[in-house]
């Protein structure tokens, strides 16, 4: 049904201004302009104007509705590459792999009302291995430059304290902000400088964005859960900044899989 209506207003966008031009039916006589209110009177070319005013709204609504839908996320994801920075113990029964973008607002939101209730109800008691993961989109300038000054802080051990210390300021990001939170984390600022003014974390980044794209990822923060493994982790897939409570019943819903 719905594709006869459809081609029905695509057979009428293709006749164009002619459908105004059209004599009426003969069993419906026009009215006179006498038998028209004054105040409502049109001329044709009004009218004509109106009708393909109309005709090009449905033509965008058509286009709109026949446009290809992306696919949705995949509901799980398998995670291959576990190198990097870890947070918690080696050997916790589960492990949750981050995917961000440090100008992102949506991940700004995550770092200031999720993260820490995971750290301190999973993290801390042994449950959780935490891993980051830099998927920088385009569009944010400073994302990518962002990414490279957390990794840069790793190398002198704060590669937490300036990630999510930049993530939650991701509305402040440039370059004066991070050398600025670099210095006051009492980092050497010479080789942090350096550091960012160089390509070399930039293949590890581009293999995680990779990864990413590869698992359905299309935008930030993104999460994956699964039982603790050496090679891989396999499980849910999480794509926003979702209320502590839905992490949580998803690590308990794991977890009891693991036993």
């Amino acid at each position: 049904m719905k594709h006869h209506v459809i081609v029905a207003i695509a057979a009428a966008l293709w006749l164009g201004p002619d459908v105004s031009a059209q004599a009426p039916a003969a069993s419906q006589p026009p009215m006179s302009q006498q038998q028209i209110p004054a105040s409502s009177q049109m001329t044709q070319q009004q009218i004509n104007e109106e009708m393909l005013k109309e005709l090009r709204q449905i033509r965008q609504l058509l286009e709109r509705i026949t446009q290809p839908q992306p696919p949705p996320p995949p509901a799980t994801a398998k995670i291959t590459n576990l190198k990097g920075f870890v947070m918690g113990r080696p050997d916790a029964a589960l492990t949750m792999i981050e995917f961000t973008d440090l100008q992102c607002p949506f991940c700004r939101q995550y770092a200031l009302t999720t993260f820490e209730e995971i750290r301190k109800n999973w993290i801390d008691t042994g449950k959780l291995r935490y891993i980051s993961r830099d998927f920088p989109l385009d569009f944010h300038p400073q994302a990518m430059p962002a990414a490279r000054a957390a990794r840069c802080a790793g190398e002198q051990g704060k590669f937490w304290e300036l990630r999510f210390g930049l993530m939650r300021n991701a509305n402040l990001l440039s370059s004066d902000y991070i050398s600025r939170a670099a210095s006051e984390m009492k980092l050497d600022t010479k080789a942090f400088a350096a550091c960012t003014a160089s390509p070399r974390f930039d293949a590890e980044i581009q293999a995680e964005m990779q990864e990413g794209a590869r698992i359905g990822i299309t935008g930030t923060p993104a999460f994956v859960i699964g039982r603790t493994a050496a090679a891989v982790v396999e499980g849910p897939l999480i794509i926003g900044a979702a209320p502590y409570a839905q992490f949580d019943a998803k690590l308990k819903q794991v977890l009891e899989g693991v036993k």
